[in-house]
């Protein structure tokens, strides 16, 4: 079962690295769209001085990976140069098999951040890496104490500005930007999955005839949770419930009828694992 899952981890970064390849060589590369990181800067070197952009890019994250490894220490271990090896070979030998899809730079740049969203999101599911600025912004963050988030932010900007700069064009820049957007909003839905179901917190005066009706009516599992207000030191419960998104309306009229004075929050859940919706594998 290990042996399996070890197995089954290289497969998935293998995919996504492949993928993400495809994002790169049909839409971004050829229409010098940079968005960001090794990648764009790779496609930066490549239109200016002929450099394939594998290479570069692994020419980059050998480096990086080595300071850190002395900076950070080894945990990143194997899966991050296998990803950065395959994402660099899978890039340079589909190059010349691979079609210029359309030369609008908006599409190329929806399409090709979806793809590249889609493909380094399955990356990192199963706990691989294609290394890059999240290794630069890492070690920026241990030397610094810049967090890693506005590090990446830094090193993400700087590449598509220098887009911007090199190809003298700003608008290829804004159109960078829109790519790195999109790719990062695909990453998290990758790895989260889509929001199919919605968290209520709600606090009522009567949270005991809340929870018998949703239990009720419903059918669903309600948590208390314990609560004070901080106005009036009042201790209350607060009504914890998770439903599909088909239950919402139902749930909100059921808590207007029993508590027009209720105050509800509603929250996205985008995983939802136990009895009553997602198997926890």
């Amino acid at each position: 079962m290990v042996k399996w899952k070890g197995l089954r981890d290289y497969l998935g970064i293998v995919l996504g690295t492949v993928i993400t390849a495809l994002a790169l060589n049909m839409f971004l590369i050829p229409n010098k769209v940079a968005a960001g990181g090794i990648s764009g800067l790779a496609t930066v070197l490549h239109h200016t001085f002929g450099l394939p952009v594998g290479m570069t890019m692994l020419a980059f994250d050998i480096p990086m990976f080595l300071v850190s490894v002395k900076v950070l220490g080894t945990r990143f271990g194997l899966n991050t140069l296998l990803g950065a090896g395959i994402l660099a070979a899978s890039i340079d030998l589909t190059a010349p098999f691979v079609p210029v899809l359309t030369r609008d730079l908006l599409l190329n740049s929806l399409y090709g951040g979806v793809l590249a969203g889609v493909g380094m999101g399955i990356v990192f599911k199963f706990k691989g890496t294609t290394a890059g600025t999240d290794l630069a912004a890492a070690i920026i963050n241990k030397l610094t104490g810049i967090s890693i988030g506005q590090a990446l932010l830094g090193v993400d900007f700087f590449v598509i500005a220098l887009a911007g700069i090199v190809f003298g064009s700003a608008e290829l820049s804004l159109y960078g930007l829109i790519s790195l957007f999109v790719t990062t909003q695909i990453i998290d839905l990758v790895q989260e999955g889509p929001s199919a179901a919605k968290a209520f917190f709600i606090m009522s005066n009567s949270s005991d005839k809340v929870a018998d009706a949703i239990m009720a009516e419903l059918g669903r599992g309600v948590t208390f949770l314990n609560g004070r207000g901080a106005y009036t030191q009042t201790n209350r419960d607060v009504v914890f419930c998770v439903v599909s998104t088909r239950e919402v309306s139902h749930l909100k009229e059921l808590v207007y009828r029993i508590d027009r004075e209720a105050f509800v929050i509603v929250a996205d859940a985008h995983e939802v694992l136990g009895e009553g919706f997602n198997t926890l594998r």
